[in-house]
């Protein structure tokens, strides 16, 4: 079924490619989606940010319809839920400690955001956003400003100046802070380059994969005279279920780790 499928997108992709190409265009690597078939509009420009949303819109559907139908004695839908929150929740007090119940719920829904973008794209017609650099760069610019917000707001502008001198303590210390404030600096910068890359590298790899075993599964029709493809593509599908969680997760604790750096160490032991 996913082969006579794909076929079919992969027949128009080609035209559009080659269309494409009499345009100087460059030809893309990964399945088409619905909204690249559609040549002359201004959302083949814009298909991340479309799926994007359009993940949003299921999560806020989803987060609707489990309040909406809560109950003392939940039911399968209201029961799923309730698990992958408390499962998260256990996962950033483990970090963060009594800290974590302020930063659940932004850190939760980054990594249920995440998850779903990467999911998906393994679905015939739509497309990993966040196989697009624009939305992990967005994702990764997001954390570090809510990160600095934080760190400002609880440390306060000199407690947050003295974090990045490096807390000098002693006169050894403050000698050494005019080297640890650039070498800080930079490290800080570094990380939403660090989360965005990462992100983007491992889900963009993941879609060529499929895409190029999905493409030699639809040659061998040819070289063997059937009707359908031969599905290379599943164990790899079956492989992008695995690794699209374990890079959401990534993302999420590595964010989690630079909330719980910048705050007050004192207050977590």
């Amino acid at each position: 079924m996913f082969s006579k499928l794909y076929f079919f997108i992969l027949t128009a992709s080609q035209e559009a490619a080659t269309h494409g190409a009499e345009k100087g265009e460059q030809e893309s690597h990964e399945l088409p989606n619905l909204i690249t078939f559609i040549d002359k509009s201004f959302a083949h420009h814009y298909d991340a940010l479309v799926y994007a949303g359009f993940v949003a819109l299921f999560m806020i559907t989803i987060a609707v319809i489990t309040n909406r139908r809560r109950q003392l004695i939940p039911g399968k839908l209201q029961n799923l839920v309730e698990m992958m929150l408390e499962g998260l929740f256990g996962l950033f007090e483990s970090v963060m400690g009594k800290e974590a119940r302020k930063f659940a719920p932004f850190l939760g829904t980054l990594f249920i955001y995440i998850w779903f973008m990467n999911l998906a794209g393994l679905i015939p017609f739509f497309k990993s956003s966040t196989s697009s650099i624009n939305t992990t760069a967005a994702l990764a610019i997001t954390v570090f400003l809510y990160v600095q917000y934080t760190g400002i707001r609880r440390l306060g502008p000199w407690g947050y100046f003295h974090h990045l001198l490096g807390s000098p303590s002693d006169a050894v210390t403050w000698a050494l802070a005019p080297i640890n404030l650039p070498i800080h600096l930079v490290g800080e910068l570094a990380k939403p380059f660090s989360l965005a890359l990462r992100l983007f590298g491992n889900i963009t790899g993941e879609d060529i994969l499929i895409a190029a075993f999905v493409t030699l599964g639809i040659m061998f029709m040819g070289i063997f005279n059937v009707p359908i493809g031969f599905p290379f593509q599943i164990p790899f599908i079956l492989l992008a279920l695995l690794t699209s969680t374990i890079q959401a997760l990534v993302f999420t604790m590595l964010s989690t780790i630079y909330f719980f750096m910048v705050l007050p160490h004192e207050e977590h032991h």
